[in-house]
């Protein structure tokens, strides 16, 4: 960079920046444009520096390449480079701090989802949650942790990606629809979503070395949960330094009728340190960061989470050269990872172990061709390696003499590369087209079962299989967005996805009736086996979305987003009709109640809905302060071909709030309606659930370095079921002679009200 001049220098990242942000008109930003990170909110405080007020996002001319900031702060602040996409019609936005004001109610990452147009979570452990997006949840979406890709890490995944960070931890989280560019990523057809904790911050050089710091504690009633957050930066005008964690304990919480819902009990901390260094227009970062949960319980599972360490390092590069800009990042995530049972909810002895690693690289060139046009290439690697093993348990005969080998040296590697054309046509019209390929590479050693009188069959079968396979993508995304004027704009979006099975999709082996139940992250209380000639599914997806807002897009916006998909090869089920399924189920393949065996298999399926957000602000005066009203509302419906309803679609929900600001307070009363929902997967046996309504209450005060929060969760204590929480496995049960288990057709009960409340302090 040393024969680049400075000013051509700032122009080629100026024009590059302007570019790309609007280069990304599918993402969804759940924190807006001008929220800082946590340093930058503790810098405010500090004498020796001065920080800019937010301002609101200027409109720049449409079609042409408007000059932005270099990526250093230069005013006086410490706060990260916005890298947060321009405001479109699919776009959606949530209050400044959204991740750290998430953590007052709940210690689930995967519940900001639900905040999203579309968003839901499938209920899992009480840190654990599996996000949806417009019906399409668990692998079908892809998270990315600092691009970090975690695959799934256990037979019921209970590690999703988003468990290895707490809501205070998350600076940036963006989701991008399933009609997002083909340079976002590959191998998923829903949506894919990236979160980012502790992203550089620096200060101008007049500052010096700058030190904030902000801890937090709180506490929840339901439950009796609580913990503490921290962040701690030091930064300068090119190097920062900056801790971000966590550590919460909560027991089972309690219902709206006072009935305790057992195994929902946990304990989990999270750990990350970062250092970012900045220099003539690269931006070099590296991270390690790690995970520890004792214990987790899972109400809707046969099995416990009694341990689960993840150990990470990842780092990233960004330059500006002559001809554009050049981003590539690299990881390494390890995880050890136990089930049991938590006794005295769930009492046994069964230790299953599952041992995982992933590993990748990610490279994207960006060339500025013309002062209208951009191309993007790209290429990226995702290595997944998962050993599955359960001990065998001493005096057992069914679980004895040897150890049960679920996945042994599993491997699942994509290769993806891309390329993509953008283009202004001018200040009305922009387009976005790209194709994708990726290969995905699958195999697996032989397995065996605990004895061979019960298991021997079935891995015999599967060790004489050639069990290489090898799948090849070809996507495709078309994207046009129509900006007439300062009140409307309009987004066409189509585009080709595919996602190849993941290692227990494919691989799970067994059609024993304990194993197979062993199986699964669907929270149904059925039981799963693998299917080694699964097809990877292909989604082809339409969205529009017209979005109207006043021309300064302070008073008030309304957004629709009508879409369908039809996915050719959806991975569902269908009744297992083995001899060993049929033994322990005679009327597996006919019963309509009661748990059964299921095998994955091929299906195609079909799912629309709309989605509709808006806000308006109904007062904004020195005296009274400022108020506005948001609004989401989420529809969804899922369908294979042949007439199956598809499992965990959300059924029709909105969110209604009023938000106040005075001073130093914030108040808002939030309503949450769920729908009844009627139309449930009849292969899975899933139970329905009536409709309800929630109503949650939060007010806060900032004094000088201190803030205080407080909030009621459920505050008319509804006794209600999760829609898409699962079947509730522990609190119900069915005594025999040969013992107890778990009882069908019950669903989990969601939380009871709760009284929350959190003391920050920043330095």
């Amino acid at each position: 960079m040393s024969n680049i001049s400075t000013s051509l220098r700032r122009s080629i990242l100026a024009a590059t920046t302007a570019l790309i942000s609007p280069a990304l008109p599918c993402a969804t930003s759940l924190l807006p444009p001008f929220v800082t990170t946590a340093s930058a909110q503790s810098a405010e405080r500090l004498p020796p520096v001065t920080v800019n007020s937010p301002q609101q996002r200027k409109r720049k001319p449409r079609g042409v390449v408007a000059a932005a900031p270099p990526a250093a702060a230069q005013s006086g602040d410490i706060s990260a480079p916005d890298q947060s996409p321009s405001s479109v019609p699919a776009s959606a936005s949530l209050p400044p701090r959204a991740g750290f004001d998430r953590g007052l109610s709940s210690s689930d990452s995967a519940s900001l989802v639900t905040d999203l147009p579309g968003g839901a979570a499938w209920g899992a452990g009480g840190v654990s949650s599996l996000p949806a997006i417009n019906g399409f949840g668990a692998d079908r979406l892809q998270v990315a942790i600092n691009s970090m890709l975690i695959s799934p890490a256990c037979p019921n995944e209970m590690n999703p990606p988003l468990s290895f960070v707490n809501p205070a931890m998350i600076a940036k989280m963006w989701a991008y629809l399933g009609v997002g560019p083909v340079s976002v990523g590959g191998d998923y057809i829903g949506s894919r979503i990236d979160v980012t904790t502790a992203p550089p911050a620096f200060t101008p050089a007049q500052a010096g070395w700058v030190a904030s710091t902000r801890l937090s504690s709180f506490f929840r009633s339901n439950g009796n949960a609580y913990g503490v957050d921290a962040t701690a930066t030091l930064a300068n005008h090119d190097t920062s330094v900056t801790y971000t964690g966590g550590w919460v304990r909560s027991g089972n919480y309690k219902a709206g009728d006072g009935t305790t819902v057992k195994s929902t009990l946990y304990e989990t901390q999270n750990h990350a340190i970062s250092i970012s260094k900045q220099t003539f227009g690269n931006l070099f970062a590296f991270q390690i960061g790690g995970q520890f949960i004792p214990y987790q319980g899972y109400v809707n599972q046969y099995m416990d989470m009694v341990y689960n360490r993840g150990l990470y390092a990842n780092g990233r590069y960004e330059g500006v050269f002559d001809w554009g800009k050049f981003e590539a990042s690299a990881f390494v995530h390890q995880i050890r990872h136990t089930m049991g049972f938590i006794a005295p909810d769930k009492i046994g002895e069964m230790p299953m172990d599952t041992k995982a690693l992933d590993a990748g690289y990610s490279m994207k060139a960006t060339v500025a061709l013309s002062g209208h046009d951009l191309l993007r290439i790209g290429n990226e690697l995702a290595v997944n390696r998962l050993d599955d093993w359960w001990s065998p348990v001493a005096g057992s005969m069914m679980m004895s003499p040897n150890a049960f080998i679920n996945i042994n040296g599993g491997t699942r590697d994509r290769l993806g590369t891309f390329v993509e054309w953008e283009r202004h046509w001018d200040r009305q019209w922009t387009s976005i087209l790209g194709l994708r390929n990726d290969v995905v590479w699958m195999n697996t050693g032989n397995v065996q079962g605990y004895n061979a009188m019960s298991y021997g069959a079935d891995a015999a079968a599967f060790n004489a299989l050639d069990r290489a396979r090898a799948d090849v993508h070809v996507d495709g995304s078309a994207l046009l967005r129509y900006e007439p004027n300062d009140i409307s704009q309009y987004e066409f979006g189509f585009a080709r996805k595919t996602r190849s099975p993941n290692l227990y999709e494919r691989y799970a082996w067994s059609t024993n009736a304990m194993a197979m139940k062993m199986i699964g992250w669907f929270g149904d209380g059925n039981g799963y086996v693998g299917n080694l000639d699964l097809k990877p599914e292909k989604a082809h997806t339409v969205s529009f979305t017209a979005g109207w807002h006043d021309p300064a897009q302070r008073v008030w916006g309304v957004k629709l987003t009508p879409y369908a998909s039809y996915v050719h090869d959806y991975i569902d089920v269908d009744r297992c009709s083995t001899a060993s399924c049929l033994a322990s189920n005679p009327a597996n393949l006919t019963a309509n109640t009661g748990f059964v065996y299921l095998q994955f298999a091929n299906h195609d399926a079909t799912l629309y809905g709309i989605n509709v957000e808006g806000r308006l602000t109904v007062w904004d005066n020195p005296i009274y302060g400022q108020g506005q009203v948001r609004g989401l509302i989420g529809y969804v419906r899922g369908q294979r071909t042949d007439g199956v309803d598809l499992y965990h679609m959300m059924p029709i929900n909105a969110k209604f709030a009023l938000d106040h600001l005075l001073g130093g307070w914030t108040n808002s009363i939030e309503l949450q309606l769920v729908g009844s929902k009627d139309q449930v997967s009849q292969v899975h046996n899933e139970l329905t659930t009536p409709a309800y309504a929630l109503l949650n209450l939060r007010t806060g005060y900032q004094w000088q370095h201190v803030r205080l929060d407080l909030g009621i969760d459920n505050l008319f204590n509804q006794n209600y079921h999760l829609p898409l929480g699962g079947a509730d496995l522990v609190d119900y049960k069915v005594v025999s002679m040969m013992g107890s288990s778990a009882a069908y057709g019950y669903n989990v009960k969601g939380p009871g009200r709760s009284f929350n409340a959190r003391l920050s302090v920043n330095f």
